[in-house]
């Protein structure tokens, strides 16, 4: 895959969540149909967060290739006729996940950020499934329990909702703005 040739190199070294998303987001808008970017990036999420974003606008994700500390995304702009960005339609602020967390002992809240961003904060009660994994670890979830599903501003956490709502999840509720306000 190192020989891929791209139209444009988006520079995204140094940004955390969500910003080599809101960067590639702006690049693609400046794209042709059928080119391909190259996003260089020094944040280990943005790997699962370009491949689940590509999915949810309709973007082909190629690939990344590591070089050293930087992962090269490799996208192509669709058409405008498959471009169409979903988001997860449920959604609760983080006032509402503290009330429901008083109110109710069996909701889950699920946490997708990476295990690092965990590990320094998190809900106490949450459970902590990064976003690259979740498809491989379905099972550890329980599609009858509500759950409420969080990373650092709601970016990443639309995605797995998407995703969990696509596998027959019908109680998943995605928390913006999510840890980036959250009150420990």
């Amino acid at each position: 895959m190192g020989n891929i040739k791209a139209d444009i190199i988006l520079d995204a070294k140094g940004l955390a969540c969500p910003m080599p998303i809101v960067k590639t987001k702006k690049a693609m808008n400046n794209l042709e149909s059928g080119q391909v970017l190259e996003v260089q990036a020094t944040d280990k999420g943005s790997k699962a967060d370009m491949k689940a974003w590509a999915q949810s606008s309709g973007h082909q994700y190629l690939g990344t290739v590591e070089e050293g500390d930087t992962l090269k995304h490799y996208l192509r702009k669709s058409s405008n006729d498959e471009a169409i960005e979903r988001k997860h339609p449920n959604v609760v602020n983080n006032e509402e996940l503290e009330k429901q967390l008083k109110e109710d002992e069996s909701i889950v809240v699920l946490d997708v950020r990476e295990a690092a961003e965990y590990a320094f904060n998190h809900i106490p009660q949450a459970i902590s499934i990064p976003l690259g994994e979740l498809e491989n670890r379905l099972n550890e979830l329980n599609k009858d329990n509500k759950m409420f599903i969080i990373c650092r501003t709601g970016s990443r956490s639309d995605l797995a909702c998407q995703k969990l709502a696509e596998k027959g999840f019908e109680k998943v509720f995605n928390v913006v703005p999510g840890m980036s306000e959250w009150k420990l």
